[in-house]
């Protein structure tokens, strides 16, 4: 299923997708726009956070649940991302279930997290910042925190399974309706963002 008005931005650590979602924050209108991220800021979410930052230490399986969990409640709470953009809104979330798929793929296995994640719905524009790993650990070491994720051996492997993932969804009929958009993630912060809004600002509810 299709969730329209429905913004997604994926890419490994580093790709810049905090980044030019802030931009976005600047050109969608305030009224109708939710911006938010996964994890969340709920305590599912918060939880997730102190895994990553390597505080609480889980099975990989356990990690997956979580993400799956928390997306959940992403979605289907009551001023959820399927409430608002039903409610006519729009929602721009930095990372969903494609991270999932690449990420906990990575530590668990792809099955586990196809089956955690498929019955949820995709969005109508997916935006992948395409990078390598060693371009965005470049940027990700002028931060003064590191995630358990940020390494890269770890970053190669889940490049390549994020390429692929986004390959599969190309090619499947079942995404009929999810427009896919590849990123040079290399390129400057303005091109990026240029790139992105020549497709936005063409969304039919923004033309109304």
């Amino acid at each position: 299923m299709i969730l329209h008005n429905f913004i997604v931005f994926e890419g490994i650590d580093g790709a810049g997708t905090s980044t030019q979602i802030n931009l976005l924050k600047e050109k969608l209108p305030a009224k109708k726009t939710m911006f938010t991220a996964e994890p969340t800021e709920e305590s599912t979410g918060k939880f997730l956070r102190s895994v990553l930052k390597g505080e609480v230490k889980l099975h990989p399986a356990t990690t997956a649940f979580l993400f799956a969990a928390d997306r959940n409640e992403h979605l289907f709470s009551t001023n959820g991302i399927v409430a608002h953009c039903k409610d006519g809104g729009i929602a721009v979330t930095d990372r969903y279930l494609f991270s999932s798929l690449a990420y906990q793929s990575i530590s668990c296995g792809k099955e586990l997290p196809q089956i955690l994640n498929q019955s949820f719905p995709l969005p109508e524009y997916l935006f992948f910042f395409d990078i390598e790993p060693s371009i965005s650990l470049n940027r990700i070491r002028g931060r003064n925190v590191t995630e358990i994720y940020e390494k890269q051996d770890f970053l190669e492997k889940t490049a390549k399974a994020y390429r692929q993932i986004i390959k599969d969804f190309e090619n499947q009929q079942k995404r009929d309706g999810m427009k896919i958009f590849w990123i040079d993630a290399t390129k400057s912060i303005k091109e990026v963002e240029q790139n992105i809004w020549s497709v936005l600002k063409k969304m039919p509810i923004l033309q109304k």
